[in-house]
């Protein structure tokens, strides 16, 4: 990722076929999710409510069958 994350930011990333948000600092906020529009939406929310910054880090397909053909 090109941006510099602070503590209570919050990264909505892939992880091996699961989509997770991170919160810098703050392990115990961070939770996982099935598709990538529910972590985003629930990380959008959680930046609200806490103030914060909520960046989607879009990764590169590792070809694993979990990954979405980006072409559908």
């Amino acid at each position: 990722m090109s941006e510099e994350l602070k503590d209570g930011d919050i990264e909505t990333v892939s992880n091996r076929g699961q989509w997770i948000n991170r919160v810098i600092g703050s392990a115990e906020l961070s939770e996982s999710f099935s598709s990538k529009e529910e972590a985003v939406d629930a990380g959008r929310s959680l930046a609200q409510q806490l103030g914060a910054r909520h960046v989607v880090s879009d990764e590169e397909p590792t070809g694993a069958i979990t990954d979405q053909d980006p072409s559908a």
